[in-house]
């Protein structure tokens, strides 16, 4: 039962609260991975995007500037060839330009690869017929030198109608090599607005479904620029997750154990009790079964004492004669506290003025200080006092305490009894001037069989404690050595 309630202290300290840490904090650690990872992400894409824009506008201007310079030197295509083959020279971004009649048909251009081609059909060059503006083609094409390109067209106008197209093939690995030099580490992928890929920067890498991509539309082109990116930010997810793991196991272990060791030391305090209650039990049951067994001889002991005592009456015989009636006087004390410790019996309580009490036994106590020569003075309260006891027990409850302060003043000192009255409560302070109660004797007063006196039973102390719990009062001690000691009675008082 024990091994079973130490797993599930075990589960319920450490293994559960563990798992769930480690849970919590790996995601925490997830999710800041994710946001790095998407911000890295988000700043590359528009780095990109702002080059890809960058780079689009100039072609778009290097063209219409082309397309103006073209408009009056259509009749002479020599003439026109050579300005083509200057600007493609300057330019490494060009893959060709060309310049295309009406019809679609390739007139001249900066190489032979489109030579007697007719690209009418090609939906760019139907664009710019219809738009009469400048268009770029929405996916790769491969020339036959098998370099990858992207055509742009622009319309040669004269007298507001589309009298050439001039058309430009931009070099895809020129415009990969420069993204890749940029950002070697990331996946990029342009595509048009249908979600075709055009060209793809990193080699030709697939991407893994595992990777996070961030999507940023252009502003030039309706395209839009994907970049992804693999575990680079969570590589130290996991050694930061199993650190944490070991600094929790450890810590909880060691609630886990200071949590044993205080059910440990609870438990050794609750069976501590449980054998002082049994040693009580036991004693009351001895108490019971020879209380009368014992009595009966010593009332015949204490008779036969007094009938050899009027018999014999010299001086040495009556010294002994007096300490056989001490001695049986004691054993009838602690056969009587004995049976205070028993079990519970039923007690005779009745509701009276704790004055009158303390006004009975007064004059007990007065005698017991003028013996000894001590001071003694009782202040009670002027109003009623009412509660609810048993008279003789509390009478030998206040008879026993005072006696002990007497037997710690044996120089001499000053006794006093207070009675405060409360609300609820009233409480009984009995005070003494004599040697006080070392700090750990205090923890143990109370505690059966313990005792600093040479002729004491340890009984008187746990007698009176026994009592008052029955009245469901508290009594507490407090002392000093040297200093006196003051024990507080705390009873409840009768309400009418």
């Amino acid at each position: 039962m024990k091994n079973k309630k130490t797993r599930m202290i075990y589960l319920a300290i450490v293994i559960i609260p563990t798992l769930l840490s480690i849970l919590f904090f790996y995601q925490v650690l997830q999710d800041r991975a994710e946001e790095q990872r998407n911000t890295h992400l988000e700043w590359v894409a528009n780095i990109h995007k702002n080059q890809m824009d960058q780079f689009i506008s100039e072609i778009k201007v290097s063209l219409s500037i082309l397309a103006v310079s073209a408009e009056d030197q259509l009749t002479d295509l020599n003439k026109v060839q050579n300005t083509l083959k200057k600007t493609a020279g300057k330019d490494p971004r060009y893959g060709g330009i060309y310049i295309l009649d009406f019809e679609g048909n390739v007139q001249t251009g900066t190489n032979d690869l489109l030579k007697q081609y007719n690209l009418r059909n090609k939906p760019y060059i139907k664009d710019v017929l219809l738009t009469k503006d400048i268009v770029i083609s929405n996916e790769a094409e491969t020339l036959t030198n098998n370099q990858p390109v992207i055509a742009i067209a622009t319309p040669v106008m004269k007298e507001d109608e589309v009298s050439a197209i001039l058309m430009a093939h931009m070099r895809l690995d020129y415009m990969r090599n420069i993204i890749g030099l940029l950002t070697p580490d990331q996946h990029i992928v342009f595509e048009n607005a249908k979600q075709i890929p055009i060209f793809t920067v990193d080699g030709g890498k697939e991407k893994s479904s595992s990777e996070n991509s961030v999507k940023y539309p252009l502003s030039q082109l309706p395209w839009n620029i994907v970049i992804s990116d693999g575990r680079m930010f969570e590589k130290n997810v996991m050694p930061l997750t199993l650190l944490f793991a070991a600094i929790v196991m450890v810590t909880l272990h060691i609630a886990f154990v200071l949590l044993k060791y205080v059910m440990l030391k609870q438990q050794t305090k609750v069976e501590k009790m449980q054998q002082e209650s049994q040693k009580l039990e036991l004693i009351g049951t001895l108490a019971a079964g020879t209380a009368h067994e014992i009595r009966n001889p010593l009332t015949g002991i204490k008779g036969l004492v007094q009938l050899l005592n009027e018999k014999y009456n010299d001086p040495e015989d009556e010294y002994y004669y007096s300490i056989i009636n001490k001695e049986i006087a004691r054993i009838n004390q602690i056969v009587s506290e004995f049976l205070i410790l028993g079990k519970p019996t039923a007690q005779r309580i009745q509701v009276i003025d704790i004055r009158d009490i303390l006004s009975d036994v007064s004059p007990l106590i007065s005698s017991e200080a003028n013996l000894y020569s001590m001071e003694f003075n009782m202040v009670l309260p002027d109003e009623e006092t009412l509660i609810k006891i048993n008279v003789d027990q509390l009478k030998q409850v206040i008879l026993n305490l005072t006696k002990n302060a007497f037997e710690a003043m044996s120089e001499g000192g000053h006794l006093s009894l207070v009675v405060d009255k409360g609300p609820a409560h009233c409480q009984l302070t009995i005070s003494d001037t004599g040697i006080g109660i070392e700090q750990d004797q205090l923890e143990l007063i109370f505690k059966p069989f313990y005792t600093s006196k040479e002729n004491g039973t340890g009984l008187g102390l746990v007698v009176c404690k026994r009592i008052i719990d029955s009245f469901d009062g508290i009594i507490e001690v407090d002392s000093e050595e040297g200093n006196g000691t003051n024990i507080y009675i705390t009873l409840p008082l009768h309400q009418k």
